[in-house]
């Protein structure tokens, strides 16, 4: 991107939309400076980050056993106890995953049940390394100081606690998109993504997005990248074929 006749403004912080009035008009960035951008076409990619337990441990033993991508750090656990936080399909399927690599996976579900699809459930139930404990609240991460050693849970229906020892803790309970600045402005998946047709484009024209931000599945760096291309391609398209206001 050096190489290339772009400005980059750092520290700054994006804090509102206002879309053109007008077909090929200017759309308007506010910042949290209070300094405004204008331009004919805007490519939003503010990503997305980990939903959190929010107890305990978990952030002192991040990346020393609490980890968030299976894919990524799966294989560093190869042949250890692990858990996977989160019985929804993300859950599950890493918990399919990573059963496959490690030694063994507890995987724990708040609800009293799984949400998963019945296909992933059936898979998950038939590998024999994986044992499934719904109703259960991660109360705490345990470790030596230096690595994770276990995990706390309290049983919501009995009250009792337990711990679990083991040596890593995959959190899955989904994304939070960082969209709650675009609310009102364009249109929005009921879990905050941004809806972008086959060009990238938003429900506003002249607004595109890319990557974890948006409705695109698999989020992974790969494709995030292929979506800022085709976003960017979308918005020339989009300029060329746009006659700009007098």
């Amino acid at each position: 991107m050096r190489d290339y006749d772009v400005d980059v403004m750092n520290l700054q912080r994006a804090v509102g939309l206002e879309p053109a009035a007008t077909p090929g008009g200017l759309h308007t960035v506010k910042l949290a400076s209070g300094a405004t951008l204008q331009s004919r076409s805007v490519i939003l990619s503010t990503g997305a980050r980990w939903r959190e337990m929010g107890v305990p441990g978990e952030q002192q033993y991040k990346t020393k056993g609490v980890a968030f991508c299976p894919h990524c750090d799966g294989p560093l656990f190869k042949g250890k106890r692990v858990a996977v936080i989160g019985g929804g399909n993300s859950g599950v399927e890493a918990a399919i995953d990573l059963a496959g690599i490690v030694a063994h996976v507890t995987l724990l579900e708040f609800a009293d049940s799984l949400r998963a699809d019945a296909v992933l459930q059936k898979k998950l139930h038939s590998l024999p390394n994986v044992k499934v404990i719904t109703s259960a609240q991660t109360t705490e991460v345990t470790g030596d100081g230096s690595k994770v050693n276990g995990l706390s849970y309290k049983d919501r229906v009995s009250g009792e606690a337990h711990h679990i020892e083991l040596e890593g803790i995959f959190v899955q309970i989904g994304l939070r998109p960082n969209t709650d600045f675009l609310k009102d402005v364009v249109k929005l998946s009921p879990r905050g993504e941004i809806e972008v047709d086959a060009r990238g484009e938003t429900s506003v024209p002249g607004v595109f997005a890319a990557g974890d931000a948006t409705t695109v599945p698999y989020k992974q760096i790969i494709i995030a990248m292929g979506e800022g291309a085709k976003a960017s391609l979308g918005a020339f398209d989009h300029l060329i074929r746009t006659s700009a206001p007098a």
